[in-house]
């Protein structure tokens, strides 16, 4: 299968902090990728340099076989999407956000796109409501809505499900899998929640002060680790 990235040498430091700091790693194109670990590990800062928001302090990504810089061209920014763990809505209402992504990237909005969209995140009876009177868990549907109608190549979610009720849950991980598999779209997850990680991964990884300390298809990810730190990961001993 091929690389949606390649990820050589790349550190990323604030001042003399340094975050994420990756020697070699691969994303392959369809594949979802879950990647898990203690608060303060990197996790969120690394999905910021694959969605190209951030230039990593040193060290090359690579995307679709095309080396990133700070320019990266709009055609390769519109083919990554992310769904935040705090989304942000336009004072607009629920359908008109949802909307605004295919606008924004000059596409046709196909008959009917909002709306399929809106009844499959059972957001049809909010269309019109303001989006900023939403509950977090309806906000955060609505941004799923707004990021999924404009057909990403690549999905990043960061902490997608956070502010959701179980049954919410399990519909968002539904349409993830379905969009993986129908479409191909690639998925990377970061999630504190290592039950969903094992529901929807096809490999996991643990991220630890900024490194990659394991990386595997994940029912060996989670039957057979290789590193100690992450069955003290998985057992929930704390990591540091």
């Amino acid at each position: 299968m091929t690389a949606a990235y390649r990820l050589d040498d790349v550190r990323h430091c604030y001042g003399d902090r340094c975050v994420v700091d990756v020697p070699d790693m691969e994303i392959a194109s369809g594949e979802i990728l879950a990647i898990v670990g203690p608060s303060g590990a990197g996790k969120s800062t690394l999905l910021r340099l694959l969605d190209f928001l951030e230039t990593p302090t040193h060290g090359t990504i690579t995307y679709a076989g095309s080396t990133v810089d700070r320019d990266v061209p709009l055609s390769i920014r519109r083919d990554v999407t992310t769904v935040f763990q705090r989304p942000v809505l336009l004072r607009r209402t629920v359908a008109a956000n949802v909307r605004i992504g295919r606008r924004l990237r000059s596409l046709d909005t196909k008959a009917g796109d909002t709306e399929r969209w809106l009844e499959r995140l059972g957001l049809t009876e909010l269309a019109d409501a303001p989006a900023r009177t939403l509950s977090a868990g309806e906000a955060q549907r609505v941004a799923f809505a707004r990021a999924l109608i404009v057909e990403p190549s690549v999905l990043l979610l960061d902490e997608p499900t956070g502010n959701l009720d179980p049954y919410n849950v399990g519909l968002l991980e539904e349409i993830v899998r379905a969009e993986n598999a129908d479409r191909g779209t690639t998925v990377v997850v970061v999630t504190h929640d290592v039950f969903q990680a094992r529901r929807i991964a096809d490999r996991t990884a643990l991220m630890v002060s900024g490194n990659i300390v394991e990386l595997s298809e994940t029912e060996t990810f989670f039957a057979a680790p290789e590193d100690a730190r992450t069955a003290a990961f998985l057992r929930g001993d704390l990591l540091y």
